[in-house]
């Protein structure tokens, strides 16, 4: 009797019942208005007058309807950009869909459920095998180092605060919207579920059960193996997870135990800090003469196999409160996944190893997992989660013969902790005029050398000059204007505007302080991109760029790139990358009251490229600031001052 009182949400109709989401009831009524006098034009009864005045009309009707809902998708782009995506995706003739599939004896797949439950073998079939000594140690729960773990109801209500109402519910249904809304009613009575989970180790079936969606990546879309399983688990378990999360960072902080070579999910670490810290490194060694090998590494299905008995294991030597450690053995144990498909689901597979993608947990345990990898190597190594590079001075066979060894060394890692290198991606990259050309073993593999290989998202070629990265960035930022020209009719500034700024715009500046274009035709290359943007805005047609950027209240995008820069080199100096920031860049030892105060020493270089990276080309400008923009207290205020000193450059 119940469930008659739940309201159902049936299937979209399409086709000839369609109904666009700007379409309402009164526009429906002046178009039917207009084809009516459209009939009665035709017949005689009425003037073309009168019927191009209907018209005329209806179409305006529909352009108003039309603007206030692009308005809406543009206003809340930044927090749900996929109304926005959804929107143009209706418009595609041509829908992105996962398959058909081939398998083994190149037999096609075309089904939903068969391609469900092909994927969902696959996916299993890379799992490390479970380890008995893990299932028979699933109860043990002496040894509470720590103390109990106390979860507040504050704790709890401020994570579901904080809960996306746009992202996917779970298997167990409960959508994160509905868990956002209700905070306040259902913290109090979650955080006493919490305190039961962890207190008593006992993890719930539905929090360790997951929908997994395959996401296409590259390649063939017949191969299964060019899909990444991303688990949709229970959205009231990640809440959990999350404050176990922030236990977790907290004890590592306060043990040390922190990996230093580690950028990926790490607080104040990002790709960009990856890639400064390691080509840092690489560019001085290059700009002193010297050949330089770097050793791209990767994981087999890495995310998917770490074994949990070893992971728990080293959880313990790094000093992981007891209490969580047995939460996340339960949690481990006994995992079971399906793939959904347009509706259909698979059967369900038990999941054997691996940190699940999606979770919350997942990404910081993997890092725990990889601690101890690159320990002992004597050559540079940074790790971003699975992405790996190594790189060292090739001047000689000596030098080789090091980085040989240290690739030996994660060899015996690999293989001491049942995680597999596929071995066709690993690359090697000689960078240097006087290079050897160096060949390098990963096993048995002889590593394929590469001209360019794309480094979290950056592609960076042997020359180093950025331009690849450049064409690269300008193909992808004008793809995404092309969409929005298509799929949106509106030229208002206030849709397009806020459009260019969250969709198009942060692909020319992902990671830039790294790449900053070397050449002037490069920086026009992304400039353009940006005048193209500005000219679709009606009433900017017929103003010049400089003009226009004036009226949209915008900086152009190299004037942007040295306001990054200033950023960067705050958060090294001053802020959350001190540490970092120590190695990179040194205080000028020639400091008078007439400079800024946190003047820095200039380096020398030879090479355009070193003259180009960010720890020599921001230093200049860095110094030329006013005192109080760099002693502001935090990056906020920076930001704020250094806008201000900015407005008045051409």
């Amino acid at each position: 009797m119940s469930e008659a009182c739940i309201p159902r949400k049936g299937k979209r109709l399409v086709g000839r019942t369609f109904r666009p989401s700007w379409m309402s009831g009164s526009l429906k009524g002046a178009i039917r208005k207009k084809q009516k006098a459209y009939r009665e034009w035709k017949k005689g009864g009425i003037s073309k007058e009168t019927y191009l005045s209907e018209f005329r009309a209806c179409r305006e009707a529909v352009r108003k309807a039309k603007s206030r809902v692009e308005l809406d998708l543009a206003r809340g782009i930044k927090s749900n950009s996929k109304r926005f995506y959804s929107h143009i995706n209706r418009k595609k003739t041509k829908k992105e869909e996962v398959g058909p599939l081939k398998n083994v004896d190149g037999v096609e797949i075309n089904s939903n459920l068969g391609m469900a439950q092909y994927l969902n073998e696959y996916f299993a079939s890379v799992f490390n095998k479970a380890n008995e000594g893990f299932r028979n140690r699933g109860s043990r729960t002496e040894g509470n180092r720590g103390g109990g773990i106390d979860i507040t109801v504050s704790e709890v209500e401020a994570k579901l605060d904080q809960l996306n109402g746009t992202k996917s519910g779970g298997p167990d249904d409960l959508h994160p919207r509905i868990l956002k809304e209700l905070a306040r009613e259902i913290a109090s009575p979650l955080a006493t579920i919490f305190n039961e989970s962890v207190n008593s180790g006992v993890v719930p079936l539905d929090w360790r059960i997951a929908n997994v969606v395959p996401i296409f990546k590259k390649g063939k879309k017949s191969d299964p193996g060019n899909y990444r399983p991303v688990s949709l688990t229970s959205v009231v378990c990640k809440v959990l997870e999350k404050i176990l999360k922030e236990k977790v960072v907290k004890g590592l902080e306060v043990n040390g135990n922190w990996d230093e070579l580690q950028h990926g999910f790490t607080k104040g670490r990002s790709c960009q800090t990856n890639l400064i810290s390691f080509f840092e490194k690489v560019t001085d060694l290059l700009d002193k003469g010297n050949a330089v090998d770097l050793i791209y590494l990767d994981f087999s299905k890495a995310f998917d196999t770490v074994p949990h008995e070893e992971l728990l294991v080293k959880l313990d030597k790094m000093g992981i409160d007891r209490k969580i450690q047995r939460w996340i053995r339960n949690w481990l144990r006994g995992r079971l996944q399906r793939v959904v498909l347009k509706g259909e689901l698979s059967d369900w597979r038990e999941v054997t190893s691996g940190v699940p993608q999606g979770s919350v947990l997942g990404p910081i345990l993997f890092n725990l997992f990889v601690t101890d990898l690159g320990t002992k190597c004597r050559s540079g190594l940074i790790k971003f989660a699975d992405d790996t590079k190594l790189g060292g001075i090739a001047n000689s066979e000596k030098d080789r013969d090091i980085l040989q060894g240290d690739l030996d060394d994660l060899v015996n890692w690999s293989i001491s902790n049942r995680m597999r290198f596929n071995s066709e991606k690993c690359k090697v990259m000689h960078l240097g005029m006087t290079n050897k050309n160096f060949s390098y073993k990963l096993g048995t593999h002889s590593l394929e050398v590469t001209e360019e290989e794309k480094d979290l998202g950056v592609l960076v070629d042997r020359r180093m000059t950025m331009s690849r990265q450049c064409d690269v960035a300008a193909k992808k930022a004008n793809a995404i204007l092309g969409c929005i020209r298509r799929g949106i009719s509106s030229r208002d500034r206030e849709v397009l505007l806020p459009l260019y700024k969250a969709l198009v715009r942060p692909h020319l500046e992902y990671c830039v302080q790294f790449w900053s274009p070397m050449f002037k035709r490069d920086e026009l290359k992304l400039e353009r991109v940006q005048r193209r943007a500005t000219r679709m805005i009606r009433g900017m047609e017929n103003l010049s760029y400089e003009r226009r950027l004036e009226e949209l209240g915008l900086f152009s995008l190299t004037k942007r790139r040295l306001r990054g820069d200033m950023i960067a080199l705050f958060k090294y100096i001053k802020g959350i990358n001190t540490r970092e920031g120590e190695e990179l860049f040194q205080l000028s030892a020639n400091v008078d009251t007439r400079t800024n105060g946190y003047k820095l020493a200039v380096g020398k270089f030879r090479l355009e490229i070193r003259r180009r990276f960010l720890t020599v080309r921001g230093v200049k400008f860095w110094n030329s600031l006013p005192r109080e923009t760099v002693g502001a207290k935090d990056l906020s205020g920076f930001k704020i001052r250094l806008d201000k000193f900015m407005e008045g450059m051409v």
